[in-house]
């Protein structure tokens, strides 16, 4: 059904629940608890935990000075609108006007039964704690994102393995058509991800960033180095001059589009890097200018791949440091 979230569910049930149990305590203004309910129940339990202290605390400040307001000045229309102008810059000061609106709701019960006595004041305290308890025991139940995380991440592993493949073939053939669609999709996609991965972290109040985040982090900044090889890659492969170290080169991307989903750790795409280098290195100078400005912008792209693993391997040594585990390569 469209709109039945787990979000929708939650709020319903925590939303009966907390009228049921006001009325089981004969407590005026019971529909007062769904509201709270209604207005807590938040997309993470982190968030939750937010909105309900400042909403605890603008109506505790509420009901403390609305009291003081309207016994001190009387239960009129004008002074309750001198209170609102008093009370928002006041919520302001301390930081918690999100609380604003269920503030007004507890002036309101105040000012239509006319009392500041003992038992409206615990009336209303019994309604917040009541209508936040239930916000809380509901909200308390949060879907796993794992599953949801791990499916991203197989779609970035497969989308990178794409370019770099795409990357390859470019080298070898200039006239590959290939429109690039898989930068912005993967990008796109670690974008979701990384706000997935922020409210996995946000649904464990004691925990901070997690490994999956930090994943993501990495794979962004190995996009952004992959954005400024296509230009590169573009002039290598467009130019007719015979070079063999173009085409050594894309053999390694090759060799490492097949293996972002294996096994293999980044040391070793390294290692075969360094000897790529070392072997370019070893081969005879360019004899022409064309030939030269061509080795020069593979050795910029031998540099930036260099890069793009180095990457992956500082974001595993930080795993590792904190009993993660080994990542593929």
């Amino acid at each position: 059904m469209i709109g039945m979230g787990y979000r929708t569910i939650k709020t319903a049930v925590g939303a009966g629940l907390a009228i049921w149990i006001a009325d089981l305590f004969n407590l005026e203004f019971a529909t007062f608890a769904a509201i709270i309910v209604i207005m807590c129940i938040e997309q993470t339990k982190k968030k939750t935990l937010i909105t309900m202290k400042e909403k605890f605390f603008a109506s505790l400040l509420s009901l403390i000075l609305g009291a003081v307001f309207f016994e001190v000045f009387g239960y009129y229309p004008i002074v309750f609108s001198f209170f609102i102008l008093l009370f928002i810059p006041i919520l302001m000061l301390i930081r918690i006007q999100a609380g604003f609106v269920t503030s007004m709701v507890v002036v309101l019960h105040i000012y239509i039964v006319k009392d500041a006595s003992l038992d409206i004041f615990l009336n209303e305290l019994y309604i917040i704690i009541i209508g936040m308890g239930i916000a809380l025991l509901v909200n308390s139940f949060m879907p796993n994102l794992q599953r949801d995380i791990e499916t991203h991440k197989k779609k970035i592993e497969h989308k990178f393995g794409v370019i770099l493949y795409e990357f390859s073939a470019y080298l070898r053939d200039s006239k590959r058509d290939w429109d690039g669609k898989e930068i912005i999709e993967v990008e796109e996609i670690i974008n979701q991800s990384k706000g997935i991965a922020i409210q996995d972290v946000e649904n464990h109040l004691l925990r901070n960033l997690n490994n999956d985040y930090y994943y993501l982090e990495m794979r962004k900044d190995q996009l952004e180095l992959i954005k400024h090889m296509v230009k590169i890659v573009a002039i290598v492969s467009l130019s007719e001059q015979d070079v063999k170290q173009k085409e050594m080169f894309a053999a390694f991307l090759a060799y490492l589009s097949q293996n972002v989903h294996s096994g293999n750790t980044t040391s070793i795409s390294l290692n075969r890097l360094e000897e790529l280098k070392a072997t370019v290195r070893e081969t005879e100078l360019p004899k022409t200018r064309e030939e030269f400005e061509i080795r020069a912008n593979l050795f910029y792209l031998i540099f930036e791949m260099e890069n793009y693993l180095n990457i992956k391997k500082k974001l595993w040594k930080k795993v590792n440091r904190k009993g993660g585990k080994r990542s593929r390569s």
